[in-house]
């Protein structure tokens, strides 16, 4: 019998690649202080997995950082500005994300392992195309290529519609969607696996919720560490994850449990 699960979609930065999904943060940090409105990192992150011209958008709607705006240009934010920041934006984030493209650990034996049991692995990102390339090359070259990669642009909506989970489920011929899983560390992402249909797998400590790098969240002490893992989890359930992981290294148990309860 083959297995029951027929599909992975994963996202990238944060769940497969980029630790703490730090490329994102750090290109909108500097396109933005660049136009002399600095906005923080847990701006920055509010509505990280969106597309990024939603992000941006969202970020410009922010009304902390439109009030900041308008101190600083003395005029509020218009449709010219959203979509000039947005121009900066795409070489800033493509020059971040290649630079951030390390695989996390696991990331690559898990991918290995769905391969041997016969799951198709496609992926989706915020990113557009321009911004992956780099990236895809990367990954590959460390061991991860997933057969379909959906971007930001290649469906009509981005996240929280379920549109770039079905486009990878059409490519990858995998059907019924409850028996797909859709791997995600922000809660957009999340919903995104649910409305299509799948089931969700969140990720939390290598993910946006927490947001620091691999290094830096270890030499966290213990107590502190466990919050912020425990906090981005929480995140992750309210947006309905049926299951939630630290990072990808603890995949494969979650996969055969999930299995197991298809075929049941």
């Amino acid at each position: 019998m083959s297995f029951p699960i027929r599909a992975v979609v994963f996202d990238w930065a944060g769940t497969m690649v980029d630790f703490g999904c730090m490329a994102p943060v750090r290109a909108l940090l500097a396109v933005f202080g660049e136009e002399g409105v600095p906005i923080t990192d847990a701006e920055a992150r509010a509505d990280m997995g969106k597309a990024k011209h939603d992000h941006v958008a969202a970020i410009f709607a922010n009304p902390d950082v439109a009030a900041r705006w308008s101190a600083a240009k003395g005029a509020a934010a218009t449709q010219v500005d959203l979509d000039r920041v947005y121009a900066k934006l795409q070489p800033a984030m493509t020059e971040a994300a290649a630079a951030a493209s390390d695989l996390i650990p696991g990331a690559a034996e898990a991918f290995a392992e769905l391969k041997t049991l016969g799951v198709r692995v496609g992926s989706g990102s915020g990113y557009t195309p321009a911004m992956m390339a780099a990236i895809r090359v990367s990954a590959a070259s460390q061991g991860y290529e997933p057969e379909v990669v959906i971007c930001s642009g290649d469906t009509p909506s981005g996240r929280p519609a379920p549109l770039m989970t079905w486009a990878a489920l059409i490519a990858l011929d995998a059907y019924p969607a409850r028996a797909c899983i859709k791997v995600d560390d922000a809660p957009v992402g999340i919903v995104e696996g649910k409305e299509a249909g799948c089931w969700a797998i969140g990720i939390s400590a290598s993910g946006n919720g927490v947001g620091l790098t691999a290094a830096d969240l270890a030499a966290l002490p213990e107590a502190e560490r466990r919050a912020k893992i425990d906090a981005a989890a929480q995140q992750l359930e309210d947006a309905g994850a049926d299951y939630v992981i630290e990072d990808v290294s603890q995949l494969l148990p979650i996969i055969h449990e999930i299995a197991a309860k298809i075929s049941a």
